[in-house]
């Protein structure tokens, strides 16, 4: 007799998991795994829209439906933080950007024989899946893997790059790291590339650091309707669509709280948005960064004073944090633990922590909640569209700071 046991979630790197805890490639909720190990789908099971699904490290989950997406999203979010002992008191509905959305990534070329291959990894794996298709990606984005593929295909010698396009105000930002030009010819190339396709800016970076090849103006992004300068390889939100969930939030949070510290503030992304007539500190340790959004704030006349410090080594004080209203913070992917924990020795009422990674968040949430701060809400916001990759706004509050 076979028996199907059902899948009841997806755990964290996209396996579907039952009620006994047995991991299932593959698998969603409503699927059902048999005693020989095969898959029983079930209604949320969709086909995936992408033909290097399964094997591209860049997606995990486009077998599942858009209730199962959103789910897994706000799952990832909540058991983070019940794993520390925390219940939110206000879970939104998880926000997903659509498809086509992303305005950033990273691809790989190398040369086979005389072909070259172009795209994305796979998974756990240096190999390289040459992109034929990239539903996530826009279009502008994915309009240059051909050009690419011609551009490296006449570039003399071992290939082996990688290349970074961002959608910038002015078109597409592309790096291309590990070569450079060592002749007229392969100068010219490049110039034509650029030309061709109406790049925003082209880098070449053989380990040095990027030099600029073509960048008729400067190339920026607008952030709070302001144009701020985009430096190569800065940080930027995957996507517009998410950007702007993840700053609508802040800004309801934080609406008539001045002075305001935007911690860990890249180019600006949330200080530029709350400034006016609020007053926003705004502390980044990447030089280029920093400059960046501080042009901008001088520029626009935003009352932002921008500050360059490494907030892992030197993080702001307790005594410096409760001069403040409220404080905003969005640190890399490890999270914040040297800043939280002053944060937490303040007097500061008002916290709204935006985050990468669930895990590393659920840790710094939990050190706010025993200094007295109630997880009022999180709003889980899944940018990366199919991947396993989950982002969330969340706000705490201390009683007397409410």
């Amino acid at each position: 007799m076979t028996i199907a046991e059902p899948i009841v979630r997806i755990a964290a790197r996209g396996d579907g998991v039952t009620e006994s805890g047995r991991h299932v490639a593959g698998g969603v909720p409503g699927d059902c795994v048999r005693d020989d190990g095969s898959l029983k789908r079930g209604p949320h099971h969709v086909a995936p829209p992408c033909r290097h699904f399964a094997k591209c490290g860049g997606c995990q989950l486009q077998h599942a439906d858009e209730e199962t997406l959103a789910q897994f999203v706000t799952d990832r979010v909540v058991l983070a933080a019940e794993g520390q002992g925390i219940v939110p008191q206000n879970v939104a509905p998880a926000h997903l950007s659509p498809p086509g959305a992303r305005r950033r990534a990273t691809l790989h070329a190398t040369r086979r024989g005389k072909t070259i291959l172009l795209g994305y990894r796979e998974g756990r794996s240096h190999t390289i899946i040459d992109l034929k298709e990239c539903p996530v990606l826009q279009p502008t984005l994915f309009a240059l893997v051909d050009p690419l593929r011609k551009l490296l295909a006449g570039w003399e010698g071992r290939v082996a790059v990688d290349i970074e396009l961002t959608q910038v105000d002015q078109g597409v930002a592309c790096g291309i790291k590990g070569i450079r030009a060592e002749n007229l010819q392969q100068t010219e190339a490049l110039l034509d590339f650029a030309r061709e396709n109406a790049l925003a800016r082209l880098t070449v970076d053989d380990g040095l650091g990027p030099e600029t090849v073509w960048e008729p103006e400067p190339s920026t992004v607008s952030l709070g309707g302001v144009p701020v300068v985009f430096p190569p390889g800065a940080f930027l939100q995957a996507t517009e669509d998410g950007q702007a969930t993840l700053v609508a939030a802040a800004s309801e949070w934080l609406a008539g709280h001045s002075p305001v510290a935007d911690l860990f503030a890249g180019l600006g992304t949330f200080a530029l948005s709350l400034a006016g007539p609020e007053k926003v500190l705004a502390a980044e340790a990447s030089r280029g960064a920093h400059l960046a959004c501080r042009q901008a704030a001088r520029l626009s006349g935003k009352p932002v004073f921008a500050q360059h410090r490494d907030l892992f080594h030197n993080p702001y004080s307790a005594e410096e944090i409760s001069k403040l209203a409220a404080v905003l913070l969005d640190p890399p992917r490890a999270g914040a633990r040297e800043q939280v924990e002053q944060i937490a020795q303040s007097s500061v009422g008002r916290v709204v922590y935006i985050s990468c990674n669930p895990a590393s968040w659920a840790k710094d949430a939990k050190r706010l909640v025993d200094a007295g701060f109630e997880l009022k809400e999180v709003r889980p916001v899944g940018q990366f569209r199919w991947s396993t990759h989950v982002e969330l706004a969340s706000l705490f509050v201390r009683p007397s700071g409410a």
